[in-house]
């Protein structure tokens, strides 16, 4: 038996879920919380395998009620059930510790086949939310650097010595000094070479 405990603060959806899961063979309800609070002192007194859990609840979030959950009960596996699916409320629950997400569009057969994945310590995405996590891991990480930094360091990959870069900006040599000393401080690398193997990697210049 797979022993859940359904936490949402809409009772009409925490009756509705525990009358569905209940009539699964394999699935026992064994209480409902109607926050994120109540949540994770139910999961300590019933032990459940899996909460099934809403993301906006009053008072404690279904968020923060995962990451509490993860800590002191690691056991437990989260599977979240909300009518949100926005990027970042995906990677908010995933980041928190759940295991599973599901939207409330979800039929029965759904949610009993992702109880069972999960139960299974395999990992759960609802379709409609994989486009959302897929373009939040592709996104471009923002640059540390300010954009004459940028510059200061296109022109080092270019092979440009300081003194040609002071030319080529119309600044001192001594402020091309002091840019190059706060990119490679920014970056965490020693030199210049390190300095445009990170340009590189990170795709703020292009390879020739």
């Amino acid at each position: 038996m797979i022993r859940v405990l359904v936490a949402d603060d809409q009772r009409v959806v925490r009756e509705g879920l525990s009358l569905v899961l209940g009539l699964l063979p394999d699935v026992e309800v064994v209480g409902t919380a109607a926050d994120g609070d109540e949540a994770v002192a139910l999961a300590a007194e019933l032990a459940p395998d899996i909460v099934l859990m809403d993301l906006r609840m009053p008072r404690c979030d279904g968020v923060e009620a995962t990451r509490r959950l993860r800590e002191a009960y690691p056991e437990i596996k989260v599977v979240v059930l909300t009518t949100y699916s926005d990027d970042r409320s995906v990677l908010e629950a995933l980041r928190a510790g759940a295991r599973g997400y599901l939207t409330k569009d979800a039929g029965g057969t759904e949610i009993h086949a992702a109880l069972r994945r999960v139960r299974d310590n395999q990992a759960v995405l609802d379709p409609a939310v994989q486009h959302h996590l897929v373009s939040a891991v592709a996104a471009p990480v923002p640059s540390p650097l300010t954009p004459r930094e940028t510059e200061v360091l296109t022109l080092i990959a270019e092979g440009l010595s300081n003194a040609e870069i002071a030319a080529r900006l119309y600044i001192s040599e001594a402020t091309v000094k002091t840019h190059i000393n706060h990119l490679l401080a920014k970056i965490g690398v020693r030199d210049r070479a390190q300095a445009v193997g990170y340009a590189y990697q990170q795709g703020l210049i292009s390879a020739r």
